[in-house]
């Protein structure tokens, strides 16, 4: 297919398939190298839409990439969002089935659930955090539809940021009095502690993230809205999910949070 041949619903047909079909493709901006940031966006949004009026329901948003560290790793400069909907919650006793998707991997996140409406831009992270009604425990299985996990930041964001499913705690704990930069997370498999990392590893905080979610979707006149989720990034790297094996985040004050695949 030539750049010429590529439109913002041919790339949202693409995307969708790849995700339908669970058949991981090439980076679409390796055959669409115009395709910029604003543009990547507007396809995300289109797909998003279409699962909306398919009778999904939005609950929230979700950040990737907001770590340094695995900025460098992919090759890209800077976080990105995505939608949550109502399909991708994977709930608390509820097995991971590997098979309905492509190259799972799981990451544990801190998850916000806002108490009030907040939009930017001009929004700080003190000011983010005053909209926060609690913080989880939390897990998102991300599954890239590109083969390797190999994509620039417009294909990661026309695949709304490697969504697939998310966990949550349904425990909250007050922001008041917590220390989240510093709030630690194991990550083990099947008993083993294979990384750890703390809400530093997030922009620096989470709150830090929850706010650039907030400007970046201001900047398009979309807020966040009360109730929503909000995933705030990958602490650690994400780890393989593989049947038969258990993936588990630790939480200091939160609590844990638990994935069987199956």
């Amino acid at each position: 297919m030539s750049a010429s041949e590529w439109t913002v619903e041919r790339a949202a047909d693409e995307i969708r398939h790849a995700e339908v079909s669970r058949t991981d493709r090439t980076p679409i901006s390796d055959e669409w190298p115009e395709l910029d940031v604003a543009t990547a966006y507007r396809v995300q949004d289109l797909v998003i839409n279409r699962r909306l009026e398919a009778g999904e329901t939005m609950v929230g948003v979700k950040l990737g990439l907001t770590s340094r560290a695995k900025q460098q790793r992919m090759g890209v400069d800077s976080p990105v969002t995505g939608w949550l909907t109502d399909e991708m919650v994977l709930g608390v006793e509820i097995p991971l089935q590997v098979d309905e998707l492509i190259h799972p991997r799981i990451e544990p996140e801190i998850v916000f659930v806002l108490g009030e409406r907040l939009m930017g831009p001009g929004i700080t992270a003190a000011r983010a955090m005053g909209a926060v009604a609690s913080v989880h425990a939390g897990a998102e299985v991300i599954d890239s539809r590109y083969k390797d996990f190999r994509f620039r930041i417009t294909d990661t964001i026309l695949d709304n940021a490697s969504s697939a499913k998310f966990v949550v705690n349904p425990t909250g704990v007050s922001p008041v009095g917590l220390d989240l930069a510093l709030q630690g997370c194991l990550l083990e498999v099947d008993g083993d502690v294979v990384d750890s990392a703390t809400g530093a590893a997030v922009q620096g905080h989470p709150g830090e993230a929850l706010a650039l979610a907030a400007n970046e979707l201001g900047r398009r006149g979309i807020a966040l809205e009360a109730g929503w989720i909000v995933l705030t990034g990958g602490m650690t790297d994400a780890v393989y999910a593989e049947p038969g094996h258990q993936v588990a985040a630790h939480f200091a004050d939160l609590g844990s949070v638990c994935i069987a695949c199956r």
